[in-house]
């Protein structure tokens, strides 16, 4: 809809309507003393191209412009393709607002449901829903859709869980009475499985457990999942780094009942935290305890396909808490471009993708090894992203790092107490080789 400024003569007749003589005449409410009788203290107007031309240098001004970063911790970088771009901006897409009205809304509504099928297909499982808000509130949602399924109140927690998906399920179920109990991991990376083994009780409603993990560690999800179905509790899987799963065997098929995770790899710029795509997949026999919406496909009068939203309408959350879910919207834009990612890429363009992460992460951590002062904390198997141990304190080496135009990494002592002078190192597709020795070779600089 274009923009058409009000010419004088709608302004008279509106004031004419309103029974007033000037516009001043509207804010007469407003006390004198606190109404601005000046022009605003702002630039004069510039053209579209000196607008463009202000921004870029003020945006020169941050001390990270510029940098070449290795950073991951639940938000990556990854290459876009332009038709991502493209095809989210079309008008059959203008709104991502829930779409209750199938008749006008066959687009979106299918949109959903291939992003459905997708996350379905990479997650092992039958049910997937039609996106959350992210990664961190989608754990907490599972956490929650356990503890009904189960009727426990008891939920294990992985350390090697995201600092700030921990922090939100913590917040979630404070006052619910449901306790959240962690279990540390070994010299691999990985969960202890002999203190998670002391753990697990009849009271136990879930394992929740991140793979990759925090510390860009592989999990041992069927050994996880057997341990959780051995006291009748669900095995739920994370992921935060969803390119992880164009590689890696999907967790459903590795005994996860419940797979949830972070979805901004897949198409979603970093875009300093959001909006982000969290998702949710299950076995089918715990559908009616999945929350927020679910599209699916049926066939209208004439026997045409069609879309509709299933199972869960916004009437649903007046039943308080007795209610699935606190969700009143859905992440439909993002999903929309995650779908186009996925689709555009296909099967073996995203297993190309993980790849690349997998070989230059390798690399990039022998490379990192072989530098005095720096050894690679866990021995666990990886993807994209590494911790090492630093000779020198973290901080130091950070700010030497960033006087070369580097990010190293992301310093894990202030979620880690225990890992001290430790940083995570992340090395997508989007780092070349020359990049990764150009990190080697500063860091041997700045230690030495």
């Amino acid at each position: 809809m274009s923009y058409l400024s009000l010419s004088d003569k709608d302004k008279k007749e509106m004031l004419a309507a309103a029974g007033v003589a000037k516009i001043d005449d509207l804010f007469c409410c407003i006390p004198e003393a606190v109404r601005l009788r000046r022009p605003l203290d702002l630039p004069a107007a510039q053209s579209e191209l000196e607008l463009v031309r202000t921004i870029e240098a003020i945006g020169r001004k941050n001390s990270a412009a510029g940098h070449l970063a290795f950073l991951g911790g639940g938000a990556y970088e990854h290459f876009i393709p332009t038709v991502v771009d493209s095809l989210s901006s079309r008008g059959e897409f203008v709104s991502p607002y829930t779409p209750y009205q199938p008749e006008v809304s066959q687009g979106t509504l299918q949109v959903i449901f291939e992003f459905q099928t997708l996350i379905c297909q990479l997650t092992g499982l039958d049910i997937a829903n039609a996106s959350l808000y992210d990664g961190s509130t989608g754990t907490a949602e599972a956490v929650l859709m356990a503890q009904r399924i189960t009727a426990r109140n008891k939920v294990v927690l992985s350390r090697g869980l995201h600092p700030q998906f921990r922090e939100v399920v913590r917040t979630y179920i404070k006052n619910l009475g449901v306790e959240a109990v962690e279990v540390g991991y070994g010299p691999d990376g990985r969960i202890d499985q002999g203190a998670l083994g002391r753990l697990l009780d009849d009271k136990t409603a879930a394992v929740v457990y991140q793979s990759p993990n925090f510390f860009g560690v592989i999990e041992d999800i069927q050994a996880l999942s057997g341990a959780a179905h051995g006291v009748k509790a669900l095995s739920v899987a994370v992921v935060a780094e969803a390119v992880s799963l164009g590689l890696l065997e999907a967790p459903g098929k590795l005994g996860a009942d419940i797979v949830t995770g972070e979805g901004q790899s897949f198409g979603i710029p970093l875009s300093f935290g959001g909006p982000y795509l969290g998702f949710m997949a299950c076995k089918k026999e715990f559908l009616r305890q999945m929350p927020g919406r679910i599209a699916g496909q049926t066939v209208d009068k004439d026997g045409r396909r069609g879309f509709v939203l299933t199972l869960s309408t916004r009437e649903q959350h007046i039943r308080r808490e007795r209610a699935t879910s606190n969700i009143c919207t859905n992440q439909a834009l993002c999903a929309l471009r995650a779908t186009i990612f996925m689709e555009t890429l296909g099967k073996q363009g995203l297993r190309e993708m993980a790849r690349q992460n997998a070989q230059k992460s390798a690399y990039a951590a022998g490379r990192l090894g072989a530098v005095p002062g720096v050894k690679k904390r866990f021995t666990g198997p990886s993807f994209n992203e590494f911790v090492v141990e630093l000779a020198k304190p973290w901080p130091a080496v950070d700010a030497g790092l960033k006087a070369k135009g580097l990010i190293g990494g992301y310093g894990l002592e202030p979620a880690y107490p225990e890992l001290k002078n430790a940083a995570l190192v992340c090395v997508t597709e989007m780092r070349t080789k020359n990049e990764i020795d150009r990190l080697a070779q500063a860091l041997q600089e700045v230690l030495s």
